[in-house]
């Protein structure tokens, strides 16, 4: 590999490669560094609607985008957090709600940590997440995480999205700040003596040589699976959905701001409110469900039976690449791997690892050194989140199908969460008990928290025992009075839209 960077290509678009594309370019602005994109026109994005992280947020506002510039043109709107239903039979927990963080959540995180430890040792009292976080109360109220101007406090949030509008955005933006883009299919790789990519050829003979290569190709990987042979580790021992089928519905005229899974049959159902319609799917596993019964029970959901809707079906590969950088080339989105969607995790996987790599390489000095760290932090934050989305199944209370029961008896658990899961057993600190054992995690304690309480992962409440620490009704109070400083969801998307050019 060259030790130095003077031209990167970059193999498929989409999300992940337009979002590589614009970071480069803004990041390595002043490095005299040439940026090509090469995507076919036959190959399309999945395109199903898609909800993010706050991660995302922090890339669009270091690129520069601002929400009413891309957020009509995307039919995006907000996203408070994800709304979880049906996951567990335990009393009291059939839903609760995951928030993003904020800063208002310090005045109520205690009283909420405190509560959990309480009930955790069998004492009476309430433990549920809901009414502790402001992003909860405003979700229930459909009101957009853009606190008055009166009112300085910072709430996190993401989006909701229809994905290939984004990559389209995202494409010309990239292209008006200098990336070259190439419309074509790649038929070839060159390679170098040492083992690297030289170039890409294209159908019509064109070559494009390069310094180093960022493969967006996808769940084929064919760069860094296909070419330079880089094993792919499967997931597929804890987490069993290999398959989606995806329906749209009409939207309301009152639009949510949050994310919804509800557990089904054979995995769960996700509901993605855009401007224009609402993204449906029920991500499944085929091992335990056809296509077709996946489509029925789907349709049978949505209230769909008889709708001349037609459906799309999907395939997913779970796990990630042994190695996201080999020889000179980086492996990114799919192609690096993918964590089933339930906490929409894969746009913040691409943004995570293109800052990651930015941050770690000196285009004058490209080092083997950075290349072994890399690979060790991507490889150690996708088996935590691993960690985290194993959780929701292993947590699973639900018997009534062969599914859940795998799932709720699966011992093909990592030594981490089964650490986790023990030290909230035991009614231990749990922040301070994963600092100490360096348990390491992409979510932050609250997060856990959240998973844990709102499953009502608790003991049974033994008599006698009561605590009356947490005034319960001055939280209440705090959280409502809090809400009433941020505008309505629908207020907001107008007036992006108003301020759009027509």
């Amino acid at each position: 590999m060259a030790s130095t960077l003077k031209h990167v290509v970059i193999l498929g678009g989409g999300t992940a490669g337009w979002i590589a594309a614009n970071a480069l370019a803004h990041r390595w602005t002043d490095r005299n560094i040439k940026i090509t994109l090469i995507e076919s026109p036959e190959i399309g994005t999945v395109g199903v609607g898609e909800g993010s992280t706050p991660r995302l947020k922090l890339f669009l506002d270091e690129i520069g985008v601002h929400e009413a510039d891309w957020m009509p043109q995307c039919n995006a709107t907000y996203k408070n957090g994800i709304r979880f239903t049906d996951w567990s039979t335990r009393p009291g927990f059939a839903t609760y709600f995951h928030p993003f963080a904020s800063e208002l959540d310090r005045h109520t995180t205690t009283d909420f940590y405190y509560n959990t430890y309480a009930r955790r040792r069998g004492i009476d009292v309430h433990a549920h997440p809901d009414r502790f976080f402001v992003t909860a109360a405003l979700s229930q109220q459909r009101l957009a995480p853009l606190p008055a101007a009166n009112f300085p406090f910072v709430v996190e949030y993401g989006y909701h999205f229809d994905a290939h509008l984004l990559g389209v955005y995202l494409r010309d933006l990239a292209v008006q700040r200098g990336v070259t883009h190439v419309a074509e299919k790649v038929i070839d790789v060159a390679r170098s003596g040492n083992g690297d990519i030289a170039a890409l050829q294209t159908e019509s003979g064109k070559t494009v040589a390069g310094d180093f290569f960022i493969d967006c190709s996808g769940f084929r990987g064919a760069l860094i699976q296909q070419e330079l042979g880089v094993p792919f580790v499967s997931f597929a021992d804890n987490l069993f959905n290999d398959a989606a089928v995806v329906l749209p519905t009409p939207q309301s005229q009152n639009i949510d701001v949050q994310t919804v899974s509800t557990a089904l049959q054979y995995g769960w159902a996700w509901r993605i409110p855009l401007t224009h319609r609402i993204g449906n799917g029920y991500v499944y596993s085929s091992a335990y469900c056809s296509a077709d019964a996946a489509e029925t029970e789907l349709r049978q959901h949505l209230g769909l039976e008889d709708a001349e809707v037609e459906a799309r079906h999907l395939r997913m590969k779970v796990g990630r690449v042994e190695k996201h950088w080999q020889q000179n080339c980086l492996a990114l989105g799919l192609s690096q791997g993918f964590i089933e969607p339930l906490e929409a995790t894969a746009l913040n996987l691409v943004c995570s690892t293109i800052y990651d790599f930015i941050d770690s390489v000196d285009p004058e000095a490209v080092s083997k050194a950075d290349k072994q760290a890399f690979n060790e932090r991507n490889a150690a934050r996708f088996e935590a989140i691993r960690d985290y989305i194993v959780a929701h199944y292993i947590m699973n209370t639900r018997t009534d199908t062969d599914y859940w029961r795998a799932n709720g008896e699966n011992l093909n658990i990592s030594d981490s969460l089964q650490q986790i899961l023990q030290i909230w057993k035991t009614g231990a600190n749990l922040s301070q008990e994963m600092q100490r054992l360096e348990i390491q995690s992409s979510y932050t304690t609250m997060s856990w928290f959240c998973l844990l309480s709102g499953y009502g992962f608790y003991p049974a409440i033994q008599p006698n025992l009561a605590d009356s620490r947490v005034d319960m009704q001055k939280v209440d109070e705090f959280v409502s009075r809090c809400a009433q400083n941020f505008p309505g969801h629908n207020d907001v998307l107008q007036s992006h839209r108003r301020q759009t050019p027509s």
